[in-house]
């Protein structure tokens, strides 16, 4: 059985907690993939492609803590509130998920105490240790996105996501290189309490800076990429706000 979460360089001395929500496309063999083919677990349904490892990089680089997730965002999302419709989704972009059909309350509990829980508690006291030091901290959600999602194209290199952290967003879009450089504010979606976690739980309900990196996944779909990219956000990153 593979841990929940898996914590690295929890004594980092970057003033950056990263976390990766949908690292992992992991799902334990009793579920028997949820009904889904071993093409479709590949797919970015079941994770972020390309986001582990550039988090990883990410995370050397910075000498930055590091929350992972060990199981699917199809099993349960970590960065969704409990109790969405898009906690564990029915449906995950056009395609049905099976396995998550008609699940009753029992079930679902089992899934929140055996993977939500344990994530959310990691990256938790994590934060409550620094916050105890009183160290600077800022909240980095490090994700990847589809090239095409139902059908319409995403063009963007990359977004930062953000609500109330808008200085440091800003601030981060123009480190790596703006619009000039396909880099966006707010793409491709929003913040909002019914369909994030991260965001405003870890990073503004403790008064945090906090933002979601979102890279186009057919940028980062290979271990060299995904370092590379991993690379840039240090560069971008080293010696700014959160320094």
């Amino acid at each position: 059985m593979r841990p929940a979460v898996e914590v690295v360089n929890a004594r980092g001395a970057s003033p950056y907690v990263l976390v990766c929500e949908h690292a992992s496309n992991w799902i334990p063999p009793e579920y028997r993939q949820l009904g889904l083919t071993d093409a479709e677990i590949l797919r970015h349904i079941a994770w972020d492609i390309g986001a582990a490892e550039m988090a990883r990089r990410l995370s050397a680089r910075l000498d930055a803590p590091l929350v992972l997730a060990g199981a699917s965002r199809l099993l349960i999302d970590l960065n969704r509130p409990v109790g969405s419709p898009s906690s564990i989704p029915e449906v995950s972009e056009a395609t049905a998920i099976p396995g998550n059909r008609r699940l009753d309350a029992a079930e679902r509990v089992r899934r929140e105490d055996r993977w939500f829980h344990p994530f959310q508690g990691a990256v938790a006291a994590l934060l409550d240790q620094r916050q105890a030091q009183r160290r600077h901290t800022v909240v980095l959600g490090v994700h990847s996105f589809t090239p095409v999602f139902l059908g319409v194209a995403r063009p963007w290199t990359a977004g930062v996501l953000y609500r109330r952290s808008e200085a440091f967003a800003t601030w981060l879009v123009d480190r790596l290189g703006g619009a000039r450089a396909g880099i966006a504010h707010n793409q491709p979606y929003r913040i909002e309490d019914d369909s994030d976690h991260t965001v405003p739980v870890h990073g503004e309900a403790r008064g945090l800076d906090a933002v979601l990196i979102e890279v186009r996944q057919d940028l980062i779909g290979t271990a060299d990429d995904a370092a590379g990219w991993g690379d840039r956000l240090a560069e971008a990153l080293l010696d700014g706000p959160g320094r």
